[in-house]
C-alpha cells in the first residue's frame, strides 16, 4: 500500500473494557485473527545449538520486524498492529491478540502511552515467566512524553540491543547465534539506514524545517535538523486534538515567509489542516516529504521502509537548499 493511503480516522481516547479483555483471554475460537507472523530478514547466521524457538509478539509491526530479524530462526514473531490503515492508539484488541499474549515468552510493547491496549493485554494475560520490554521504559521517556521513539536513530540501537540481551537470557544455549544476527543487523543489514542519516545529518544539520505532527520530532532530532512547527501543533496533532489559532497562524507565517526548507507530513494522519499546510507548502515552491505511522508497505522490513523516508527527506532538502 502506498504512503498516500487514506487519512486515519481522528484520534480519540482508547477505549476497551475490562470485560472485553477478560472474555477474549478466555476465548475458546475466534473466527478471525489480525495477528500476522513476521518473517525473519536475511541476516548471515543460520543454524544454532538448541533448536529452541521463542514465541515473541509485537504490539507494533515496526518493533516485530526489528525482533524478528534479530532472532532469526530461533524466534517466532507475531506483531499485532500489521495494516497501515490501523491507528495503534485506538486499536481494540480481539481474542486470537489475546491468545497470542498468553502464550509468548517474550513482548515488545512501545509504551508512552502509545499503545495503553497492550498493557491491558498484558495485565489481562500474566503469562507464567514472560519477559517483557516496553521501549518507553527502556529509553526514559515518561508518559506525556513524545512516545515515537521507533524515529529516534538512537533508540532504535537501544531496542536492539536490548532485544539480543533478552533473547540470550531467554535461550542461553544460543547466545553466539543471537551475538552475530545483532552484528549482522547493525553493521550489514542497517548499513544504508546509518549512512543516510549521517549523510543528512553531516550535510545539513540546522536546516529549519516544518511538519504536520510529533511523530516527525524524533527524527529531526536524530538528523540534526531544527523543528520550527510549535510543539503545542505537533503535539494537538498526534493526539488528535484541534490546533489553536495562533499556531495554524504562526505556520501559516512560516509556510508563506519560507521559513522552513522543507515540510514533513505523516500522511496516514491527514487533516483538514495539515491538507491545507502541504497545499500552501507546495504554493510557495517548499519540497514536501511524507513519513508513516506504520510500515508501508505492511510488508516490508524496518530498514526497507525507513531507508525510502530517509531518501525522500534527503531529496527534499537537496532541492530547497542546492546541495
Amino acid at each position: 500500500m502506498s504512503p498516500a493511503a487514506s487519512a486515519l480516522p481522528a484520534r480519540r481516547s482508547v477505549r476497551i473494557a475490562g470485560a472485553v479483555v477478560v472474555a477474549a483471554v478466555t476465548a475458546a475460537t475466534a473466527t478471525a485473527c489480525s495477528t500476522t507472523s513476521t518473517k525473519p530478514g536475511n541476516t548471515a547466521a543460520t543454524g544454532g545449538g538448541s533448536g529452541k524457538t521463542i514465541q515473541v509478539v509485537a504490539g507494533e509491526n515496526f518493533w516485530g520486524s526489528i525482533a524478528s530479524q534479530l532472532g532469526g530462526s530461533h524466534v517466532k514473531v507475531t506483531s499485532i498492529i500489521t495494516n497501515p490503515n490501523t491507528d495503534p492508539h485506538d486499536y481494540e484488541p480481539t481474542a486470537a491478540d489475546a491468545r497470542t499474549v498468553a502464550g509468548a515468552q517474550y513482548a515488545i510493547v512501545n509504551g508512552i502511552g502509545y499503545d495503553a491496549w497492550a498493557d491491558k493485554l498484558l495485565a489481562s494475560n500474566p503469562g507464567s515467566g514472560r519477559t517483557e520490554l516496553k521501549v518507553g521504559d527502556l529509553v526514559g521517556v515518561k508518559p506525556g512524553g513524545n512516545p515515537h521513539r521507533w524515529y529516534s536513530p538512537a533508540d532504535v540501537h537501544k531496542v536492539i540491543e536490548k532485544i539480543a540481551a533478552d533473547y540470550k537470557k531467554l535461550d542461553p544455549a544460543d547466545a553466539a547465534y543471537f551475538d552475530q544476527q545483532k552484528t549482522t543487523f547493525k553493521t550489514k543489514t542497517l548499513a544504508g539506514y546509518n549512512k543516510l542519516i549521517a549523510d543528512i545529518k553531516t550535510k545539513y544539520a540546522g536546516t529549519p524545517i516544518g511538519a504536520s505532527e510529533s511523530i516527525v520530532t524524533p527524527l529531526s532530532d536524530g538528523l540534526g535538523l531544527k523543528m520550527l512547527t510549535p510543539e503545542t501543533f505537533l503535539d494537538a496533532m498526534s493526539e488528535g486534538s484541534d490546533p489553536t489559532a495562533k499556531d495554524k497562524a504562526a505556520i501559516d507565517q512560516q509556510i508563506k515567509n519560507k521559513q522552513i526548507k522543507i515540510y514533513v507530513y505523516n500522511s496516514q494522519n491527514s487533516t483538514p489542516d495539515v491538507q491545507a499546510q502541504v497545499k500552501a507548502a507546495k504554493e510557495e515552491g517548499i519540497p514536501v516529504a511524507t513519513v508513516t505511522e506504520t510500515l508501508t508497505p505492511a510488508g516490508a522490513t524496518f530498514q526497507q521502509w525507513q531507508t525510502t523516508e530517509l531518501r525522500s527527506i534527503e531529496q527534499a532538502l537537496a532541492k530547497a537548499t542546492g546541495k
